[in-house]
């Protein structure tokens, strides 16, 4: 991999982690009219979901701030903080049992050709789409219920050409959350399974022998996807959460949709 190609996937992965538009499903894109796969590269992966997670903590420090303050004090209740870690940690269940347990049997069925990445592409527009038109009763917070359905379309996204960010703030609004609160609370759930699924592909590498996964990645082209990754994730998440409060999530269901039909005829 050149260091422009790194590059090149570093922005794709950073700019599609955030925006609803299915970071698997560019990244097939990529590899299948390119010829790069940023994802054979254990290496490059880890770098780049490491740089991912920074620049979530870096646009969101203040709300990480705010939870770790509260979190450690009790005055005899659950406060604010606190419900709201444990909205994060229900969120989380739905995707570990997946990720532990279904994520390869579920690659392993549905593959990642330009056909399934079509029809899951489809599914984002619908979903987002809906979310824009339908106009639940607004609720104050995100209950444990909701952090629970809101994880359940976060596992579902494993799915090439389903995006995590898509699905679970359309999920959320149409479950009545407030565009102002699911918006960061969709980026923080994300934290720790990218941390997880980061964590499998060691695993797995060393399981498989991690020689035939590492190689062939220099300094340079590590750092440029690294560096990439982090501007371009720091900016789409930014963008992100000015996007949710303005509500103008339909923009991407209809580029999901045209992308989806095109990959469909291609495939």
């Amino acid at each position: 991999m050149s260091t422009i190609e790194a590059i090149l996937m570093g922005i794709l992965q950073g700019l599609t982690e955030y925006l609803p538009v299915s970071s698997s499903g560019h990244l097939t894109i990529a590899s299948y009219f390119f010829g790069v796969d940023g994802e054979q590269n254990l290496t490059f992966t880890v770098a780049v979901h490491v740089a991912t997670v920074l620049s979530t903590l870096v646009i969101l420090w203040k709300e990480i701030v705010w939870i770790l303050r509260g979190l450690f004090k009790w005055d005899g209740a659950l406060n604010a903080e606190q419900r709201y870690a444990l909205a994060i940690l229900v969120s989380m269940v739905p995707v570990g049992i997946v990720g532990v347990f279904f994520k390869d049997y579920v690659e392993e069925i549905f593959g990642a050709g330009l056909f399934v990445v079509g029809c899951c592409l489809l599914l984002t527009a619908a979903l987002l789409i809906f979310s824009y038109y339908a106009k639940p009763r607004q609720k104050e917070n995100i209950s444990f219920v909701d952090a629970f359905i809101i994880g359940l379309a976060q596992a579902a996204a494993v799915l090439p050409g389903l995006s995590r960010s898509g699905s679970t703030i359309a999920t959320g609004l149409l479950l009545g959350n407030k565009k102002e609160r699911l918006a960061q609370f969709s980026f923080l759930m994300v934290i720790p399974p990218i941390l997880g699924e980061m964590m499998l592909d060691i695993m797995k590498a060393m399981k498989d022998g991690a020689e035939t996964v590492t190689a062939g990645i220099g300094f340079w082209p590590l750092v440029g996807g690294f560096l990439a990754a982090f501007v371009s994730g720091c900016l789409a998440c930014k963008w992100m959460i000015g996007i949710v409060r303005r509500g103008k999530l339909i923009y991407f269901g209809i580029y999901c949709a045209v992308v989806g039909l095109l990959l469909i005829f291609l495939g």
